[in-house]
């Protein structure tokens, strides 16, 4: 298994200085810039949209890991594409089809990434594996960040690694939702490539993001 990457959520940085929060996170390690866009529909809580995406795109190079919790969400693809996210994540209940959503994304060429809520089985990711690059586990309910890490969650992770594996795919998995140091070990052996963090970076150790991504990044 490859290396275990970091991507940050924004969710939980200075959103009155987020191009220097950005710029921060590069310096400090992070692979990715995990941005959570929610439409006080789909989820209960609104953030940015892909004019402010835009503006962020000129503060780094790293990889924009977009993760739409919006609905309808094909309405949106194209905005988000152009707005320079480079991963796009849509859930399967937020589009009547899923493999035309993929397709869509796919289009723009971006890579795609289907999200699984605590609620949702697992079974809605495994027919469209091959298509995809990224699943991403929700560890909490999608709506607001500081949430309580749902550890059942990781059985879905031990599902898709060993799909995954059997059939030497190189779709990735990815994990969102009160992850700390603790819970972050359980799911890198569980299986995750990729953990998304936000309080943990942004707050613990006393801000340091250096520290704070290296000590995930470890286990």
């Amino acid at each position: 298994m490859s290396s275990i990457k970091i991507s940050p959520s924004i969710l939980s940085a200075d959103f009155s200085k987020l191009g220097n929060e950005i710029q921060a996170l590069e310096k400090a390690g992070a692979d990715f810039i995990h941005i959570d866009v929610m439409d006080g529909h789909f989820v209960p809580n609104i953030t940015i949209g892909p004019e402010v995406i835009s503006k962020l795109r000129n503060y780094t190079s790293l990889p924009f890991d977009v993760h739409l919790m919006i609905s309808p969400v094909d309405n949106f693809i194209k905005n988000f594409a152009d707005a320079g996210a480079d991963i796009i994540t849509i859930h399967p209940e937020a589009t009547s089809d899923l493999v035309s959503s993929i397709k869509k994304i796919k289009a723009f060429n971006k890579r795609a990434g289907v999200s699984l809520n605590p609620g949702t089985s697992v079974d809605k990711v495994l027919p469209v594996l091959k298509m995809i690059d990224l699943v991403l586990i929700m560890s909490v309910n999608p709506g607001f960040g500081g949430q309580k890490f749902i550890e059942t969650t990781l059985e879905k992770v031990r599902v898709l690694r060993k799909e995954i594996d059997s059939k030497k795919l190189k779709t990735q998995i990815e994990i969102d939702g009160g992850i700390n140091f603790k819970n972050s070990k359980m799911a890198i052996t569980a299986g995750i490539d990729i953990l998304v963090s936000g309080t943990t970076i942004f707050k613990e150790n006393g801000g340091d993001l250096k520290k704070n991504i290296q000590l995930l990044k470890t286990g």
